[in-house]
């Protein structure tokens, strides 16, 4: 019997400096149209759409979290935003994650100055998540929507669940040694087809680097965005493996 896929909701809040719901609707590409409360594609997906009201911590927030600077022209959106659009869809996979970039991108188009990600607290300027909505890969989909935190004594990363992956763990001494190594992984993760589990050996030329081990669920709430019920899976270096026996 086939495992039951879990339940992702991605959630992405996108500011804009619109009089109201009737110019945000008549700035929309051609053939996206709001109905009711819903953010309708052309294909005929759907997300939900909602406005939120300003508040005085967002932009702030926004800041902070973007990946690469924004343009000023973004970011004085940002900054005098009268409404946050929430778009909610369906996640747990690339195909949905590529779907939630376009709804954003139409909001974007119609104004936005950006999107912020509830899942990963990522942000991104609106021209940058423009191009990576074009290009639609896996690498485009995992720099929109994973981020990598760095703490004291781990490295890991946050958001995978949007695309139906587990999160990455390892070392903070290991990461720093090794600085690609996360971020190499996570995008053979993404873009493989065949999942990693405990155990899995990652290798280059010069031999096996790392195994892959079950580690720890994160600290989030099953309810909270960012809770990732696929779990996280920690790379364990061959140098600590060896230190260790």
């Amino acid at each position: 019997m086939s495992q039951q896929q879990p339940a992702i909701e991605t959630i992405l809040r996108i500011p804009g400096k619109w009089s109201g719901p009737e110019e945000l609707i008549s700035r929309l590409p051609d053939g996206v149209r709001i109905e009711g409360r819903n953010l309708v594609l052309p294909d005929g997906v759907e997300f939900e759409c909602s406005p939120m009201p300003r508040d005085d911590q967002f932009a702030k927030v926004f800041r902070g979290s973007c990946r690469r600077p924004a343009t000023p022209q973004e970011l004085a959106i940002v900054d005098d935003y009268s409404v946050n659009v929430c778009l909610s869809g369906p996640g747990g996979s690339l195909d949905a994650a590529h779907a939630m970039m376009s709804a954003g991108g139409a909001i974007l188009q119609a104004g936005g100055g950006g999107v912020f990600i509830d899942n990963s607290g990522l942000s991104h300027g609106a021209s940058a998540w423009l191009e990576m909505s074009e290009v639609g890969d896996a690498d485009a989909l995992s720099y929109a929507f994973v981020g990598i935190i760095r703490g004291r004594m781990e490295v890991w990363t946050m958001g995978m669940h949007i695309l139906g992956k587990p999160d990455l763990v390892m070392p903070r001494a290991d990461a720093d040694a090794d600085q690609e190594a996360i971020i190499e992984t996570l995008r053979y993760v993404c873009a493989g087809e065949k999942p990693i589990d405990d155990g899995h050996i990652l290798a280059d030329e010069h031999g096996p680097r790392y195994q892959i081990r079950t580690a720890p669920a994160d600290q989030f709430n099953s309810d909270s965005p960012m809770h990732n019920p696929f779990g996280r899976l920690k790379l364990v270096s061959y140098r600590s493996i060896a230190e260790q026996n």
